[in-house]
């Protein structure tokens, strides 16, 4: 193999840690690398040296001639002030990317639904997160470097940028690192694994999968004491060699060695037991919602759901960013009142949550661990056993010293966790838990996932993670357009079902745009159909250069346009999904202002004013947009 680069006894130390000392490591044409390790084990750092964008205390890194590092920065990069063309598309000319299957297919997924001239910072955080993954693919590299590529994203874009890493290079060709806790991801597209840990790197052949066997085996071998881990990393190979990452065939995965060593390791759970339990806690009604609907302005976020949870279910809700997943958990637990329909808890019931944000702990950041921890009950059975507020932290992650730090001075992971602890305290028996696994490393996430196998009660669940969904939770729910429906093949199914949907939706708005391009055409000369055109035969639209269509008076074209070279079809066609993305900001546009205006104070005349005038701005600029799209559909055949 050919090496792109290298890095020799590279060592660095920051104020309070040293994080790297006299690490040599290599990367070649082809390699696939997937890097992982705690919370602050040097990941990052280590992608900044090899990119070279830290300069290491001792050490040297190489790279082959002038070869192309394309980076993508754990956190945004991107300039506000910026629209979305400039900053993903710059200098590149508009007939190489135009002509160009591989970025146009980036720009239409990634870009999908983003108005191109859309400055930057009027942009979600996924959206952000879209455009900087699209900026990088477009462009032609030797090394890709992501670092946590798979932030803010759902499930459906993570499922794309896995097949297009695995297509983008020809076999032994190019190469990638990422640094992700995405564990599914990790598996699927990378074929070796780098373990930063205690200032080294390991390398470890194949996939997560594959790492996780190989880490059992090690420390069965070394006869490691740390008995806590090696049970964790044991429970999850367990999970890998009997859940879905089974059904797909790993060469390098050696199963009878895996067999071996989970062969007297119990399933991480008993669906029976864990219902009976529940049973027992919850009586026989937990939830109910009956026809619900929830209604914002004039989108209808959640459509006549009607959803029974019982006791011990273990549910998992899918859905793209903005499907309502999150509303519609906050309607099940009382949070939020539907607009229609009725939602009855048992009378046992008792509900903890751990939001998306964390906004539970805002009112103690400025306390010390001990002393909220001190506030709630001093133990909890986990198990069967009885655990103290300090062995629960351990099991999670936890040092002694961090009972003395403020919740303000913990990092995203450790709030996460110390957030689930607290809710765990409650003793509840209705667990909510929404995107729990962000901030959260690989060792983090499987020691969150141990604890759940074991929690007997209900669980509804939210998480782009497919790992964490196929784990611990028994059923999964598709939020699709507001209708709640049974996915029995899981996050595949999911997945076909979603394509399904935008795919409906496209053709939904080709049928709304032509039927309001014929109603303003009738209107335009008196008639109820469209207008005929009046020009001659041999007359040609001044505009498009085109021969126009003669139109019955049903509206039915007798005449066919002038065929398009290969080049003006492919411009027309890129135009015309350029127009659709346009419209359809438009159209969410048109939906927050008219949910701003409930808002507006009825004396305030000038603000009634500005509110009309921008509605009629959206107006006019989407009637413009229908009949460009109309015209385009007719050159386009």
């Amino acid at each position: 193999m050919s090496l792109l680069l290298s890095a020799s006894n590279i060592s660095l130390e920051y104020p309070t840690k040293k994080v790297l000392e006299s690490v040599s490591l290599g990367v070649n044409k082809g390699d696939r690398i997937g890097i992982v390790g705690s919370n602050g084990s040097g990941k990052s750092s280590l992608l900044g040296i090899l990119a070279g964008t830290i300069v290491p205390d001792e050490g040297e890194v190489f790279r082959q001639g002038s070869i192309r590092i394309g980076v993508l920065h754990q956190r945004s990069r991107l300039d506000p002030e910026m629209a979305v063309r400039g900053e993903v598309l710059g200098d590149i000319p508009e007939y190489v990317w135009a002509s160009d299957k591989t970025i146009r297919s980036i720009l239409d997924y990634l870009l999908d639904g983003i108005d191109l001239d859309s400055r930057i910072d009027m942009l979600s955080g996924g959206q952000r997160r879209r455009v900087e993954l699209a900026k990088l693919l477009v462009k032609e590299w030797d090394i890709l470097i992501l670092d946590e590529p798979t932030n803010h994203l759902d499930i459906s874009v993570i499922h794309w940028l896995a097949q297009h890493l695995k297509n983008r290079y020809s076999k032994n060709n190019g190469a990638f690192l990422i640094v992700t806790h995405d564990r599914w991801f990790l598996d699927e597209v990378c074929s070796t694994m780098w373990e930063v840990h205690n200032r080294q790197v390991d390398p470890f052949e194949g996939g997560y999968s594959a790492y996780i066997l190989q880490c059992v085996e090690r420390e069965r071998v070394a006869r490691v004491t740390e008995e806590r881990r090696r049970n964790t990393m044991r429970k999850e190979l367990a999970w890998l060699s009997r859940g879905p990452q089974a059904r797909s065939t790993k060469p390098k995965f050696r199963i009878k060695a895996a067999q071996e060593l989970v062969a007297n390791v119990p399933q991480m759970r008993n669906p029976i037991e864990l219902k009976r339990l529940a049973m027992t806690r919850l009586g026989k009604k937990v939830i109910d919602l009956i026809d619900v609907s929830m209604i914002r302005g004039a989108t209808t976020v959640i459509d006549d759901v009607t959803w029974l949870i019982g006791p011990g279910d273990r549910f998992a809700i899918l859905g793209d960013n903005g499907a309502g997943k999150t509303t519609l958990l906050d309607i099940a637990h009382g949070a939020l009142t539907p607009t229609s329909g009725s939602v009855s808890t048992g009378k046992t019931v008792k509900i903890a949550l751990l939001s998306q944000h964390l906004h539970e702990m805002d009112d103690v950041a400025s306390d010390r661990v001990r002393v909220v921890l001190a506030r709630h009950k001093t133990s909890f059975h986990v198990e069967g056993k009885t655990l103290t507020p300090a062995k629960m932290l351990e099991r999670l992650g936890f040092e002694s010293s961090h009972l003395n730090a403020r919740i303000a001075d913990l990092s995203g992971g450790q709030k996460r966790q110390l957030g689930l602890i607290l809710t765990m305290m409650e003793e509840p028996n209705v667990l909510i838990l929404d995107e729990p696994g962000n901030d959260l490393d690989t060792d983090m996430l499987a020691a969150l996932e141990d604890l759940l196998d074991s929690w007997p009660g209900t669980l509804l669940l939210v998480s782009h993670d497919r790992h964490i969904v196929e784990r611990v939770t028994d059923h999964q729910y598709a939020l699709i357009e507001g209708r709640l429906r049974h996915v029995p093949g899981g996050i595949d199914e999911y997945l076909v079902l979603l394509e399904e949907s935008k795919q409906g939706v496209r053709e939904r708005r080709v049928r709304s745009a032509i039927k309001g391009e014929g109603e303003r055409s009738g209107r335009a000369d008196g008639t109820e159909g469209p207008a005929q055109d009046s020009v001659a035969s041999g007359g040609q639209d001044s505009t498009s250069g085109i021969q126009p269509n003669h139109m019955s008076p049903v509206g039915a074209p007798t005449g066919r346009l002038a065929p398009l070279s290969g080049g003006e079809l492919m411009k027309a066609r890129r135009h015309l999904a350029s127009v659709e993305r346009r419209l359809s900001t438009l159209e969410t546009k048109v939906e927050e202002a008219k949910q701003r205006a409930e808002e507006i104070d009825p004396s305030d005349y000038q603000a009634i004013l500005d509110h009309n005038a921008q509605m009629a701005d959206y107006t006019e600029r989407i009637d413009g947009l229908e009949t460009e799209w109309v015209e385009l559909s007719e050159k386009i055949g």
